[in-house]
């Protein structure tokens, strides 16, 4: 059970969430790949080093060994950044988590939503994924980048805006969300 789950107030169901994409952990699986190039390098060049005796063995062999801990420490970083962001749309607010041990959360009523906006790269169009940005009444907007989906969750959110807007016009029966 995450976050949203546990924080959801009485009568609140979740209608619709996401997270990051996993393009998110693309540009550091790349850098970790160059680090571990390097690494593996290092380590072919001390092995060189102990056959020809001299001295710069052990220099290479802790070099790559470090190289290869960097690019395991770049991927788990990533993996627990998207991991740990959750996005959702329940038929109240909108809930937005991120971080793991320093945590940063936005809830939204969906009445207080002024506006959403979604901006999509090239390729975040064909992969699926962009920037939201949520304007809220009298607020300042804020942005979260590389969303999975983001075009679903704004269509979402603007259900639920219209779906509050008309409960509210005179003649509308009386729902109990």
């Amino acid at each position: 059970m995450g976050y949203i789950e546990k924080h959801l107030i009485s009568g609140e169901t979740i209608l619709y969430k996401t997270r990051l994409h996993s393009i998110a952990v693309l540009v550091p699986l790349l850098v970790a790949a160059a680090l571990a190039i390097a690494g593996g390098f290092c380590l072919y060049q001390s092995a060189q080093d102990n056959r020809t005796g001299t001295g710069d063995a052990k220099m290479f062999a802790i070099a790559g060994a470090g190289l290869f801990v960097l690019a395991a420490v770049e991927v788990m970083v990533a993996i627990v950044k998207r991991n740990s962001t959750e996005m959702a749309v329940t038929n109240r607010r909108v809930l937005i988590k991120t971080g793991l041990m320093s945590r940063r959360t936005i809830e939204m009523l969906v009445s207080q939503i002024e506006s959403i906006v979604i901006t999509e790269p090239f390729l975040g169009r064909m992969l699926d994924y962009g920037s939201v940005v949520i304007r809220g009444t009298g607020g300042t907007p804020e942005t979260f980048h590389l969303i999975a989906n983001p075009t679903e969750f704004r269509t979402h959110v603007q259900q639920q805006i219209e779906a509050r807007q008309a409960a509210m016009r005179p003649g509308a029966p009386l729902t109990a969300n």
